[in-house]
């Protein structure tokens, strides 16, 4: 094969599947990146890409370049975008082919194929090629399809084709080389589904914690700009989508809405995001404000404009997603209210870093008490903060991350 700058392949290569890589902003985009132009410093490096941004339905991103060291190869696939869910599954389905021909063409045995999981089951398309070219497959689970699918109620996902889907993922994750999860109950879920332990390996996602540095909100113009000054203020940063729930936040933002010095904040969107706003209109609530999502180079302001975020996961869905926002929140200096199960991914890193509180889905009482006493007690309020920017720096931390990952790779490849 010949790269784009007309040079020889003469070593293995580490090809990552995704349907989106830089310049797109999406977080499975933003990590892929991060990895991709770490290891392009001393490894041949492949993305097989689409050429969509997922923040710009327009956008046609070239076919092939070279970025820092790294060679992307984007592929024509269709252009429904999200706007239905038929269009939805031909795009999905389009990248699987394209990616399957692709892969066909450019591995070579010894080469190392990184699948994620953005189109889902994207494993069952790198392991046939892996298996056809000699290589070695590691996959990436930002998430675990189709039982997610199957937890939010799509038809047709629980019962005798979701199972049929299942056996295909799992005999693509059993003859993978290494699997990489982002927390302890997804190996769990793993090791439930037949994944040998030896072929599990736990890596947490992660942020750029020297971007995203914490801000006093005395010094945060943002705070300034939406009228947060001298307010407490409760934030949540970006997709609310369907594996979240924002009910316990409504009800807490109902009892509280006599205490004008508690200000909710919802920076971004996302199909629940508006039906809260639905819900708070209906409501007459005006202590929350929504705002857009903000620029990637206001993102300290932005997650800085929040005293304390709140995250929620659905019960149903812990082992199967870990909401990658919550490093964000950390590298921010923020404490964290996990509205999500006791014993889930969240839960277990607040209490692990002592860096927030824990409270049930539909306890709007418990979260409205929280979030009165940190209210209450900005001594405890700082305390949280710091150790959140302590864990985003030390064991949660970019570089502890990629390290890891380069140690799955090296052993992918021996």
């Amino acid at each position: 094969m010949i790269g784009p700058d007309g040079a020889a392949r003469s070593r293995p290569a580490i090809i990552f599947v995704n349907r989106f890589f830089h310049p797109d902003l999406s977080a499975t985009s933003q990590l892929l990146s991060d990895l991709a132009f770490d290891l392009a410093t001393d490894h041949r490096v492949v993305v097989i890409a689409s050429r969509l941004r997922y923040d710009d339905p327009t956008a046609r991103l070239p076919t092939l370049e070279r970025i820092r060291g790294v060679e992307a190869r984007r592929l024509a696939t269709t252009r429904f975008g999200r706007t239905g869910r038929h269009g939805r599954s031909m795009d999905l389905l389009s990248f699987h082919a394209a990616a399957l021909l692709a892969l066909i063409h450019i591995a070579r045995r010894g080469d190392v194929i990184v699948a994620k999981t953005d189109p889902p089951l994207l494993s069952v398309v790198a392991g046939l090629a892996a298996r056809l070219k000699g290589a070695r497959l590691v996959n990436w689970l930002q998430d675990i399809y189709p039982e997610v699918a199957a937890a939010l109620g799509v038809r047709g996902l629980g019962g005798v084709g979701g199972r049929a889907l299942e056996a295909l993922r799992n005999a693509s994750l059993k003859g993978a080389r290494g699997n990489v999860v982002l927390g302890e109950r997804m190996a769990n879920h793993l090791r439930s589904a037949g994944v040998a332990a030896d072929r599990i390996g736990l890596i947490p996602n992660w942020t750029d914690e020297t971007a995203i540095t914490p801000i006093g909100a005395e010094h945060n113009p943002l705070r300034r700009a939406w009228g947060l000054e001298g307010r407490f203020v409760v934030a949540y940063s970006g997709n609310l989508g369907r594996a979240h729930e924002y009910e316990t936040m409504l009800g807490a933002a109902i009892l509280l809405a006599d205490e004008p010095a508690v200000r909710f904040l919802v920076i971004g969107d996302g199909h629940h995001a508006q039906a809260l706003r639905a819900a708070a209109q209906a409501s007459g609530l005006a202590n929350i404000d929504f705002r857009p999502y903000q620029p990637s180079e206001l993102l300290s302001q932005s997650l800085g404009a929040g005293d304390v975020h709140w995250i929620s996961l659905r019960p149903e869905l812990e082992g199967l997603i870990v909401p990658s926002k919550v490093y964000g929140i950390l590298a921010a200096g923020r404490p964290i209210i996990a509205v999500s199960a006791a014993d889930g991914e969240i839960a277990r890193l607040i209490a692990e870093c002592g860096c927030g509180l824990q409270v049930d889905p539909g306890d709007s009482s418990g979260l409205a008490r929280a979030v009165r006493r940190l209210a209450a007690d900005p001594e405890l309020t700082s305390q949280l903060g710091a150790a959140a920017r302590l864990a985003i720096t030390g064991p949660f931390s970019r570089a502890a991350a990629l390290a890891k990952w380069r140690a799955v790779l090296t052993a992918a490849s021996a």
